[in-house]
């Protein structure tokens, strides 16, 4: 088994204030606080988060590679909200879409008399206009899954996709940086 010493620095910017609490890092800027816990060891010097690991297995090496990720999401959220676009396609009967409190309430859907709801978590964003869906908040995680809520509250069974076209559907989501 190959082991290798594993160091990963990320930056952050001045305006964003970082503290570390044992698993928990909270992250802060203005009013907005974002919080998140992780299974790696992180340590703060200035303006810089160290994780590292002597002798990393590759189970280390995924764990210190996907927190490095999680914690650059943070950060990216504060500076800039995470958009989630979707649109409202209705082929056989006209939904109505509308936002109540921490759901998001459709009714008419292929004619059914039940209203259907998806769940709004909190600290995101939806908004209506026209066809189109906006679901927008600074964790990337409670956008996403808001935005899967909505699709997945929309979900035909029992029916032939090539005919009941009707749904709510994710058209464009914030992209993650690759390498």
């Amino acid at each position: 088994m190959v082991r290798k010493k594993i160091l990963e620095i990320i930056e952050v910017p001045g305006d964003i204030k970082v503290e570390i609490d044992g698993k928990t890092i909270r992250a802060s800027k203005d009013s907005e606080k974002l919080e998140r816990k992780i299974e790696c060891d992180v340590r703060k010097e200035n303006n810089k988060l160290i994780l590292e690991c002597e002798n990393a297995t590759k189970r280390e090496k995924k764990l210190i590679k996907t927190t490095v990720a999680h914690i650059r999401n943070l950060i990216k959220g504060l500076g800039k909200k995470f958009v989630y676009k979707l649109q409202i396609c209705s082929v056989h009967f006209p939904m109505n879409v509308s936002v109540s409190g921490n759901e998001l309430v459709i009714k008419n859907f292929l004619g059914e008399t039940k209203e259907r709801k998806a769940k709004i978590l909190n600290g995101v964003e939806v908004k209506i206009e026209g066809d189109i869906i906006y679901v927008e908040s600074s964790d990337k995680e409670k956008a996403g899954q808001t935005a899967a809520n909505i699709e997945q509250a929309t979900k035909v069974k029992n029916r032939d996709r090539r005919i009941f076209q009707d749904g709510i559907f994710i058209i464009e989501k914030e992209k993650g940086r690759r390498k």
